[in-house]
This record gives C-alpha cells, structure tokens and sequence, in this order.
C-alpha cells in the first residue's frame, strides 16, 4: 500500500531507522532471533532458525467475530494466509518491448517452466492474471524466496531482475494493482497519488496515462505522486524514474496537509517566474484521486508473515482517524465530477467501512460510493460489510473478552479513543459527567499510582462497558458497493477497495486539514497508538508502541521496498547522497519551522551543504532554465526541429545557471503546476521533477565539443524525431557490435559507410538508429514506436556507447530476440515457398505421367 499519510513533526523516527536497517522480509528468522531459539517447539534446542509462528490467538478472535469469512471457509481463509505469497508482476503496457515480452512469456516461460511446479500446485508455473487487461499481469506460482534460491529457476530470476530494472516489468503484489484500474484514468487526467510510495501504483498509473502517446509527444496529463517521508520519496524517484517521464511531480508533504494551491486574484505572477501573464490553472485540483491510506497491514501476512506476532487491534483503532482525515482531503482536491478510489491493505472494518461510512456522513450527499461490481468481471471480490463489531482490546486491561457494539457501551474513560465513527451507524452518545468516578481517578494519581485512566477502569465494573446485543448497529449506507478481497478467493493478498464520485462541492468546513485536529491530537489515554509523540504510520502501515515499549513497523510498502532491494541483490538504491538519513528526519522538521542555525557539512556525508537557496531546507529549488545561449547552442549542435516546444520547458534544480549539470523537460500539464507553485509562494515542497534531457559532458574531449551537453538516454526517446544532425543508421550488424563491445573504431564498422558517416560528424554526443531491413543508410529518418536507438559520443577515431551496462544488455537480447524470430519467419516463409513450389511441379509431372498414374497417387493418398 502506498503510504506516507500523516503524522506531526519528528513523527518518523522509528520507520526511518526500520528503511537504514533493511529489514528482512523473508519467510525465516535469522539464527541470532532469540524468538525463534526459545521457541517451545525447539523442546530446548537451538536448531537455528524457525519460521516464522503464523498464528496469533488476538488475530483469530477478532476476524471471527467480524465475519468477513463465514465460519465454513474460516480453515481454508487461514490455511492459505499462513502460505508464502506467490510472486506477481506486471508488465509496462507503455514500454517499447511490451509485445516481445508478453510473447516471450507466453510462448517461452509458460513451457520451459511446467518441469519446476510443484507437486500439489497450480496446473502452470506462470499465467495472466485473468482480470488484468490484455495479459499484462501475470501471477507465478513460485514464491519470491523460491525464485531467489532455485537454481533451476534462475533464468527465469534474471529475466524478472532485468527487465524490472529496466523498468519493462514492475514486481508488484497481485491485488496491489487492483485500485488503479477502478481510477478510469485517461491520458488527460490530473491524477493525485496522495501515499504513493514505493511507488507501485504511481508507476501504473503513468503508465495508463502514457499508453496511447506517440513517439516525440507527451499526453495532457500529470502525476501527482505525494509521501511525507524523505527517504520513501527516495525510493519513490528510483522506482518511478524507470518509466522516463515528463509527467510526473514528486512531493514530500502530510497527506492530510496536501497544499490546496489556490490563487488568490490580487497575486501577482511576474516577480517570481519571470512571466508577464498568470499562470493557465489558478488551483490545484485533480479529475482523478488515489487515496491508499497508512493502515495496520494484516492483508499482507503472506508476505510480510513477522506481522503474526505484532498484530492487535489497537492498530487499526489508532490509525482511522487519520484515514477519515486523508480520504475528506482528498475529496476536497477532487473535481467535480471527478472519481477517487480509497484502499487499504488490512482485512478490518474499522479501517475499510467504518471509513466509509464516516466519509459518506461527512459529505452529506456531496460524493456517492460507485457500484464497480460490473468493472473487471473476473476479479473475485466480495461485497463491504453493513455491520461489524468493534473490539475494544488495551494492553493494560484484561478485558479483551468484552465486544462493544455501539459507542454507548464504550466506557465514559474510552471515548475519546474509540470513536463514534467506527461503530455503522456514527451516532455519539453522551454521559452526565460522573464527578465521583472523576475524583477517584485525580485521587489514585496524587496517591502514587500511575495516573493511567485504565488503571481505574480496571477496578470498575461500569455496565457501560459491557455489550449489549440489542444495541447492535447497521450502517444505512450502501457499503455493499465496496469490494473486500481476500486471500483464499484467488491465491493472493488481501485489499480493501472503494470508489467515490464526487457530485458537487463538499459541505463547508468538510475535507478541510485541520477538520479532524481535535481528534487527532495527543491522547495521553491512548496506549496503544499514540499518533502526534511517540508512533508514525510507515509508508503503507502504523508503527505502534507496543506493551514492551518497543516500536513495531509493518506495511506493505515496507515490502515492497525490500523486494526492490533482494531482487537487485545488492544494488544501491541510488537514494540521494546529499543527505543521509539523520539528516532527513532533521530537515523534515526544520522545513516547516526554519531557523538560522547552520547544519554541520559533516552530518550530510561531507560532500555538500545542504541546499538553502529554495524555500525547502534540504530540497534542491526548481528553476526554469532560460539560458539562451545554451539552449540555442543544443538546438544547432542536435540540428532540433523548431516544432519541439522548449519555451518554459526545461528546468533545473541550480540557480546558477553557470553551473548547471542536468537539464530536465517537463511536459506542459507540469509546466502550469510550476508556475502556479511559484505564484502561490512554492506551497509544494518538490523533491522530483521532470525527465531528465540534456547532461553536461564530463568526458575527456568535452572541452573540444562544440556543445557543452549531451543527449541523455532517458530523453532520447522524446526528443529523437526532432533531430536532423549528430544522427545516423547503423545495421543490425554493426548495432550489435556497438553494443557488445561498447567501442569500434571507424574503420572497423562492417558497414565501411557507417565509419565515414560516423567519422564526419562533430566531436561530442551523436545518435545512433537501427537500421530496419531493406532501408539504406542515407534513408530519412521515420520514427515510430518500433525504433532502436542510443546515445554514443564521437571521439577522434571511434565511436563509443554512452549507455549503462544493464540497457545495453537488455537491448543486445532483444535484438538478438528480434533477429532470431526474423530469421526463423524467413526459414518458414522459404520452406513454405519452396513446399509449394514442389506440389506444384507434382501436379505437373503427375499430369504428364497419364490419368491412370494420378489416380493411383490419388487412391493411394
């Protein structure tokens, strides 16, 4: 689940230091967990490691009262949670190779991989997921653990890895790519991703809204992608900066807190962005919304199965407030008319319904939930629940036993903590004040006790408490038109889906950040989750201070996030090296209360200070880069079409222009979202921006190029069908020598006529195109979808490639791929030919052998 939702100042500590410790998410503890050592199953020895223990007797007893399984499937609904998660992925419908790679699984590893299914397992080892569009999701029945140490399956392994580095594929949990395909994105969507990280969904969606552009065009549309935690953005850039886009804003806010970006009329745009007109948009507001809250995570057991022992219900009860809070923020940035989809990766009411509910109650007929049942036929799904019961459970009073079944049984002591709405119907019930029963709680502190109102709870029998079966609730609200998935219903995780559609403004005073304050402020009566002081929720979870004291993180995200890291095996995330991780948690809180006090260049690694020239401490500024001069020497150098837009286009993240490094292309929907942050006094705090277009050379012979940039690999593809100079053809041939080799010199070119074309351009970055069949190197250049291309630098008697190591190996197996299937084509068109040609000469020979021979060829035939 994409998090980042909300928490107060210096309220990430915890789930900072879980992301620095890269915590295992795997299916055994390490032999040092004492857990596993004293586990009574050992019967005193210490053999190592144990799984994890998949059973928590609280768990059972909650879900089993909330009946979100009847009691028949109970067994079948725990068996198959206690079962690692099957790994899924997702291919990148915008991806140049998105073809070859569907075929290559369904006419390659589909076959090659039905010898390693296991016995008692699914008939095949891998197929599409049957909901998903277009087979362009496919659900493995090998666990992440299995295709990491089967050796067997290691083909397959490096393929996943390859191509998810690539950014071709995205390892993505199968019901985690429910909630965007509810959304109906369209390529001209502003979409908000308000809890995106690690950045899954996000990806997705940039694919949706790229799938129907063409080579050289960039669609209407823009990504929003928000989380509050610096390090998740981190992770957030890396995942999403695979799919080379022009339409993607990163921000680091409080979900909750999203800045609204309204224009005041009196604002005056000049001064800042050096425009003479306002700026095209006047507020921020989105057609489309995804709003996939922090939740306590119970959907993702079979993937993060270290949340048996940490589950209570105190997690879920902590973290709804700010869910209800996320998702009426939400609401209120979305258009009229527009749609958002609220989700979560927990199984309990309170999270998923109750929410709802509250929400429906809050908007008073503003939005209406949309009856999705008829979307995506074949996704098993159930329908939301109209009544649940609530557990009120604490780690200090043993009273896990009482069920409370409206908020008038809730003790006058508990009420602030367990709130009107997570009960179906909403309804607030109130109490005389009890000064006798008051007293006696100030009296036990001032006599020494803990001052814990608990404490006295725990000593009183108050009929309150006590759940009364009459009292029961139902919600008047169509939840029937949520959809709960779960696990034993499709072999996956499970996830909570609803989509709302907004009918006109939200009452006054409704979706507002600071509409829930009272409700989220500092609870000293709250033990269990303590949302400003002690607890922050992780990108998809809650940290909760458990009896221990210790703090305890687990979400999806966190997952998701260590599945990046083992499927690269130890390849640097590539997280921002300005700042380390102490760093952040400091700048995080310093943005919003900025002092004078100088950071120690030797706490940000001692390779720069950090960036105080924006007005986010710690955040590089965005600058729209107007050097004339440079920008008129790449369009000579490159010989660029005056057609390509690059007036208000490029930005940077330097204010001195004389030292800029990478330029950045940002597409138009974005450029107007820039202009209006900077006329609304850079409300958002921006950490990724843009696709990365021009790089300064930093190569030896730099200095003698007549353009001091070059082309990046990640901008080619949209600038490519402006260029008419620096740009030739190669063969297929010579395409793949460039590419295993990494350098030849002119005269080696098989193609003697490349090494002339080559040797005649200007020093510096050049490009060089796959030649298709037939075309002749002085062929115009046609750019369509199919077309292969690469950045090369041009050196005084060689041509070197200026790709990274894993493109360059991805694209010699492509090619290589394309070659064989050309070839094989060939062979099979010229057996036919020549297949044909035969009967054909049969025919006549038969014809001059006499009709008595014919007849007998014919009989015998």
């Amino acid at each position: 689940m994409g998090g980042g939702g909300g928490r107060g100042r210096g309220g990430s500590r915890t789930q900072r230091r879980h992301f620095r410790q890269n915590r295992e998410n795997v299916w055994k503890r390490p032999k040092s967990d004492p857990s596993s050592e004293n586990n009574p199953e050992n019967n005193g020895e210490n053999r190592g490691w144990q799984p994890f223990a998949t059973q928590n007797p609280a768990f059972d007893e909650y879900y089993k009262e909330q009946g979100i399984v009847t009691p028949e499937e109970w067994d079948g609904f725990i068996e198959v949670l206690r079962k690692p998660l099957p790994a899924a992925f997702r291919i990148n419908s915008s991806s140049q190779f998105c073809s070859d790679i569907r075929t290559q699984l369904e006419n390659d590893f589909m076959i090659s991989l039905q010898a390693e299914v296991s016995e008692g397992g699914e008939l095949v080892p891998i197929r599409p997921l049957p909901w998903y569009p277009e087979n362009l999701a496919w659900h493995s029945n090998f666990s992440r653990m299995q295709l990491r140490k089967n050796q067997t399956l290691e083909r397959f392994h490096e393929f996943l890895k390859l191509e998810n580095e690539i950014g071709n594929i995205t390892r993505q949990e199968a019901v985690s790519m429910v909630p965007p395909l509810f959304l109906d994105v369209r390529p001209d969507h502003f979409v908000l991703d308000m809890c995106a990280a690690p950045g899954s969904k996000t990806f997705q969606l940039l694919e949706i809204i790229h799938r129907s552009t063409k080579p050289g065009s960039l669609p209407d549309g823009l990504v929003v992608a928000n989380d509050l935690d610096v390090q998740r953005c981190n992770l957030l850039i890396h995942q999403t900066k695979r799919m080379c886009t022009a339409n993607l804003i990163v921000t680091n806010h409080e979900a909750q807190h999203f800045p609204g970006c309204r224009l005041k009329k009196s604002c005056s745009t000049a001064s800042e962005i050096g425009a003479e007109k306002e700026p095209p948009i006047s507020q921020l507001v989105f057609d489309r919304v995804l709003c996939d809250v922090p939740c306590s995570g119970d959907g993702t057991l079979r993937k993060a199965p270290d949340i048996w022992r940490k589950w209570h219900v105190g997690l879920g009860n902590g973290v709804h407030p700010l869910q209800v809070q996320i998702a009426m923020r939400g609401l209120s940035l979305l258009k009229v008319g527009g749609r958002m989809v609220y989700s979560t990766c927990s199984m309990n009411p309170v999270e998923n319904e109750a929410v709802i509910a509250e929400i429906l109650r809050k908007c008073d007929g503003s939005v209406e939930l949309v009856d999705v049942s008829s979307e995506l036929p074949q996704l098993v799904r159930r329908p939301g629940l109209k009544k649940w019961k609530h557990h009120r459970q604490c780690n200090k009073v043993r009273d896990k036993g009482r069920w409370l079944v409206s908020h008038k049984n809730v003790s006058k002591y508990r009420k602030s903590v367990i709130v009107p709405s997570m009960f179906p119907s909403g309804r607030r019930f109130t109490e005389p004040t009890d000064h006798n029963g008051s007293m006696e709680v100030e009296e036990k502190h001032e006599n020494g006790g803990n001052g814990n109102v608990e404490d006295a709870l725990e000593s009183s029998d108050d009929p309150a408490t006590l759940a009364n079966e009459q009292d029961e609730e139902v919600s008047d609200f169509p939840l029937e038109r949520c959809m709960r998935i779960v696990p034993h219903d499709q072999n996956g995780g499970a996830f909570f889906i609803a989509v709302f559609h907004k009918r006109s403004d939200l009452p006054a005073n409704q979706g507002k950040p600071n509409s829930l304050e009272g409700e989220l402020g500092p609870r000293n009566d709250e033990p269990q989750v303590q949302l400003q002081n002690q607890s922050t929720e992780d990108t998809n979870g809650i940290v909760a201070s458990l009896a221990d004291g210790t703090d305890e993180t687990f979400s999806e995200a966190a997952s998701e996030a260590e599945l990046i890291k083992d499927e690269l095996d130890g390849d640097s995330l590539e997280l921002d090296p300005s700042v380390t991780c102490e760093e952040n948690v400091n700048v995080l809180e310093e943005a919003q209360a900025p002092s004078d006090k100088e950071i120690d260049p030797k706490k940000a690694g001692g390779k720069r200070k950090l960036q105080t020239q924006g007005k986010w401490r710690g955040v590089d500024p965005v600058v729209f880069f107007k050097d004339e001069a440079t920008i008129n020497s790449i369009k000579t150098f490159y010989g660029i079409d005056e057609s390509f837009p690059f007036n208000g286009h490029l930005v940077t993240r330097n204010s001195d222009a004389n030292h800029v490094k990478r330029i950045y292309y940002v597409s138009k929907s974005v450029k107007d979202v820039l202009e209006l942050n900077f006329s609304v006094g850079q409300q958002l705090k921006i950490t990724s921006i843009g696709l990365k277009m021009f790089e300064r050379q930093t190569a030896r012979e730099g200095n003698l190029a007549p353009c001091s940039f070059r082309i990046s690999s990640e901008g080619l593809p949209l600038i490519l069908p402006y260029i008419t100079k620096q740009i030739v053809h190669a063969s297929p041939v010579d395409f793949k020598h460039l590419l295993q080799y990494k350098s030849i010199k002119f005269a080696d070119f098989v193609d003697a006529e490349l090494g002339q074309k080559a040797s005649g351009l200007m020093s510096g970055c050049c490009v060089i195109v796959l030649r298709k069949d037939g075309k002749a190197l002085s062929d115009s250049i046609e750019v369509d979808e199919s077309t292969i291309a690469i950045g090369c630098w041009k050196g005084k008697s060689s041509l070197s490639v200026m790709v990274t190591a894993i493109d360059c190996q991805e694209l010699l197996e492509r090619l290589l791929m394309r070659m064989e299937t050309e070839k094989g084509s060939v062979e099979k068109k010229d057996k036919a030919s020549n297949a044909k040609e035969g009967e054909e000469q049969d025919v006549k020979d038969m014809d001059k052998n006499g009709d008595e021979e014919s007849i007998t060829l014919e009989t015998e035939g």
